[in-house]
């Protein structure tokens, strides 16, 4: 390890190991990922500050405690100044919490910051399974996050994160005390996504199939790419009448089968694929870019004066949108570039020129009796899911290879990012039914989870014992307490890639494979044979 900088958090890490020296593969520098480290500390530190005080936890400390891990997501903030400020604000909190230590001189744990360095030089068991806590509660706190920003909060949600962070602050504790909060950040992720789940359709309905064309139509547009809907909405609003369009781009896709959002007219497709192409994909692109979440990265000059953030999302010199979301500086680009002179057609990465999404739980389930009549009957022999993040590492062919192979009497459901890779695939139909389904976000795992449990009952069977297998792609924070979830929920036999985490040490990775059956990813051929058998 480095003293410049350590960091293995995301898939891409420098040669499955860990960026160190002065930049990491993300783009993040040395002395973003150290401070990134100091917000770290810094909400450990306000973890012990509350232990014993949660009388006085206030909902701005709720607050800063998401806005902190959110911020720590890969691609989400690369800008020192936003995080130092975040910083500062984590030690205003904790001073307004227990503002006696601040007159004590010792050392005792609630009036000093974390050293993460103690974390990075552990033991490798500790260090595995304290980075399988820190991650997971980064993922949740995005999803928390979301379903905040509606309105919706859950107080057993909340407390968890601070017991998560005390015990990462832990360093005399061993297995014994970190193994079952592992576990246990799969258990409240699983509320975590329940809640973000009826955030989204209690504001915007149930999603419903919807076909999206890939085309752009000539004339000014704006693009808006990462997860969050509020912001979408918000943008929809102030654009109304002004003559310009609206496309998603990345996780925004499943936006378009939300009804409180399709009824929108000027929202009208999909741009590009997955994050990792958008410094191509935008190089030349006549129109400015909304980022509302994780996914960004450095922009490149060719477009960076067309780049515009908000919520925690910050990079060095690009234009930030606050907490009032005025999107004017964003329409008064969208009306200077002016788009398009033509309707451009752009296709999927399989020459498809529309893709369906809005398969969520409601969608799926009201079908249920077709598909447990063509399981029973012999016609549909086994469900794939087939989901995750994309990413820039060679090998992510494989997803899209193992589609196209799976055979015609089966099915595949798919979320996230990840099914950018094989979404405008035409599969045909089974039983009245697409082969192919989009469920949505990543956080609509939920969706998946409850579609599993629903076939499971109906069945009279588990889950482990239904004809589904889950082959998932990862990436970043929020596919880590994802996989805790499933987990947690006892699902076996999953199979990961295209590399397994580099924080899993050995004895770690031993334990999820002989209790859980986790396994790599070898080829589609060997894979799918396996799985069928």
């Amino acid at each position: 390890m480095s003293n410049e900088m350590f960091c293995f958090q995301c898939e891409q890490t420098a040669l499955c190991g860990g960026c160190t020296g002065k930049a990491g593969v993300c783009g993040k520098k040395e002395d973003t990922a150290r401070l990134q480290d100091k917000l770290t500390g810094a909400l450990i530190g306000l973890a012990r500050a509350t232990e014993g005080n949660e009388d006085v936890i206030a909902e701005s400390t709720d607050r800063i405690v998401l806005e902190g891990l959110f911020t720590t997501v890969t691609n989400v903030n690369f800008n020192n100044e936003t995080i130092q400020a975040l910083i500062e604000r984590v030690g205003e909190e904790k001073r307004r919490l227990i503002p006696s230590c601040y007159e004590c001189a010792a050392s005792c744990g609630k009036n000093n910051d974390y050293d993460m360095n103690h974390l990075w030089q552990a033991d490798e068991d500790i260090r595995s399974l304290k980075s399988l806590i820190l991650f997971g509660i980064r993922g949740m706190a995005a999803y928390a996050y979301h379903a905040q920003v509606l309105g919706y909060r859950d107080e057993a949600v909340q407390k968890f994160f601070y017991k998560a962070l005390f015990a990462i602050g832990m360093d005399d504790w061993g297995m014994e005390e970190l193994l079952p909060i592992v576990m246990e950040v799969g258990e409240v992720n699983l509320k975590c996504m329940a809640l973000l789940d009826q955030a989204n359709t209690e504001t915007y309905g149930h999603p419903v199939p919807t076909e999206v064309p890939l085309t752009v139509e000539k004339g000014p547009f704006i693009v808006i790419t990462g997860h969050d809907l509020y912001d979408l909405k918000q943008l929809l609003e102030q654009t109304k009448g002004k003559g310009i369009n609206i496309y998603t781009h990345g996780e925004m896709l499943p936006a378009h089968a939300y009804p409180e959002l399709k009824q929108y007219p000027h929202l009208k497709g999909n741009y590009g694929t997955a994050w990792q192409n958008q410094q191509k994909e935008f190089a030349n692109l006549p129109a400015p870019i909304l980022f509302t979440t994780n996914c960004l990265m450095p922009p490149k000059p060719s477009y960076a004066d067309r780049v515009f953030t908000t919520e925690v999302v910050s990079f060095p010199g690009i234009a930030h949108i606050g907490e009032e979301k005025d999107f004017t500086p964003v329409i008064n680009k969208a009306l200077e570039l002016g788009g398009f002179k033509e309707d451009t057609v752009f296709t999927g990465i399989n020459g498809g020129q529309t893709v369906v999404t809005g398969f969520a739980r409601n969608a799926v389930l009201a079908a249920a009796d077709q598909v447990i009549d063509a399981v029973k009957s012999g016609a549909l022999r086994h469900i794939f899911l087939v989901g995750g993040c994309d990413g820039a590492r060679a090998g992510r062919n494989y997803f899209t290879e193992f589609v196209k192979q799976t055979p015609a009497d089966s099915i595949v459901l798919t979320l996230a990012c990840g099914k950018y890779r094989f979404h405008d695939l035409q599969l045909g139909t089974i039983g009245g039914l697409p082969r192919l389904m989009d469920m949505g976000q990543c956080n609509d795992a939920y969706s998946a989870i409850q579609v599993a449990v629903a076939l499971a009952d109906a069945f009279g069977c588990g889950v482990n014992d239904l004809p589904l297998s889950l082959v998932l792609s990862w990436y970043e924070q929020k596919a880590v307490c994802i996989l805790l979830t499933l987990l947690h929920l006892g699902i076996r036999n999953i199979r990961l890639g295209p590399t397994l985490p580099a924080f899993l040490s050995a004895n770690v990775l031993q334990f999820l494979v002989e209790t859980y059956g986790i396994a790599p990813i070898t080829t589609p051929e060997e894979d799918l044979k396996a799985i069928l058998g």
